[in-house]
């Protein structure tokens, strides 16, 4: 049910919207107007760009709507879909998940064409935007309930081409470090659909939090362009970084540390640390009895600390902290 006045095939700069019925008590005819800008210009693949899939990571959504105003067709190769707030509502709401469905827009595929707003959303994208895009690139940061070391990352497809290809394609971003994860909440995210659909993926993880550095936002902007120059939909010369990414890996669920009990959450190390196994990574200090000692929260391998979170109020089973084990190209290659 999900409409557009934008013309997919027309070449030049278009801005419109993807209108999604939404009917509520006070508008029955109501429609969620989601802004989408399309480039288009010659020859070339064509990449859809994706902020907001989470409401309250606005690192993409900025850096999107940045791309978007100052693009012109002379500059493309190829076309070029930008799409800043994908779940707009929960972005106007500063929420993870859709105020109007409760949905989470990275749990949603493969969608319903008459369902929720949400999926809704996911279905248009899986049977219209997926199958004429070569490449997506969905950015995401840790939201309000995480802080990631800023991150470029990408699941371990098993198609070895299309690996190769990501990873390429993750190494453009510039991020220091750059992180191989795995799915531990649940299935339907939009990168997998992506991803059974052979598309070429690029995710990322740019901080997280309410308060976002001007150095995450550099990141962001700088790194989406090289991305799109590096995939040879954006005219200009990649640039390199001066010194090698640092790539981890967590494929595993002793990685992913969640929290045994409820309390207040006290980091004990910076993002970035190297962290031995057994090592104590924080802490968890209970409200009610502040005469306890604080649960210690220790590391069950070795590797980088790459997330932590980022309210210090927790409740038992939230993911507190990540540790991610450094790899080798070839072995992410040839996993």
């Amino acid at each position: 049910m999900v409409i557009t006045s934008l013309d997919f095939d027309k070449p030049g700069k278009q801005q419109g919207f993807l209108q999604v019925p939404y009917s509520h008590n006070l508008g029955g005819w109501a429609n969620v107007m989601i802004p989408t800008t399309v480039v288009a210009h010659g020859k070339g693949p064509t990449v859809l760009v994706l902020g907001g899939n989470h409401g309250d990571e606005y690192q993409g959504q900025i850096a999107i709507m940045k791309l978007a105003r100052e693009l012109e067709p002379e500059q493309v190769k190829g076309r070029v879909i930008m799409i800043p707030s994908l779940n707009l509502p929960a972005a106007r709401a500063a929420t993870r998940l859709s105020p109007f469905d409760g949905m989470n827009m990275n749990r949603a595929f493969p969608g319903d064409a008459e369902g929720p707003v949400t999926s809704q959303i996911a279905h248009y994208l899986r049977t219209v935007l997926f199958p004429i895009s070569d490449v997506v690139i969905d950015i995401h940061s840790g939201g309000r309930s995480m802080e990631f070391v800023p991150c470029a990352h990408m699941h371990l497809v098993p198609d070895r081409e299309q690996r190769a290809k990501m990873f390429a394609a993750m190494l453009a971003w510039g991020t220091e470090f750059c992180f191989i994860y795995a799915d531990i909440a649940g299935t339907g995210l939009l990168p997998v659909e992506a991803e059974n659909q052979g598309k070429l993926v690029v995710t990322t993880e740019l901080g997280g939090g309410e308060c976002i550095p001007a150095s995450v936002h550099r990141i962001a902007q700088s790194g989406l362009k090289n991305v799109l120059v590096h995939v040879g939909a954006l005219k200009g010369r990649e640039q390199q970084r001066k010194a090698p990414a640092i790539i981890t890996q967590a494929t595993n669920r002793e990685d992913y540390i969640l929290a045994p009990e409820s309390g207040i959450f006290e980091i004990a190390l910076d993002l970035g640390t190297k962290v031995k196994k057994g090592q104590i990574v924080g802490y968890i200090h209970h409200l009610e009895r502040p005469d306890r000692a604080p649960e210690e929260i220790v590391a069950a391998s070795s590797g980088y600390l790459i997330t932590m979170r980022a309210p210090c109020l927790t409740q038992q089973g939230d993911c507190v902290a990540v540790i991610a084990r450094q790899v080798s190209e070839r072995e992410v290659l040839t996993a």
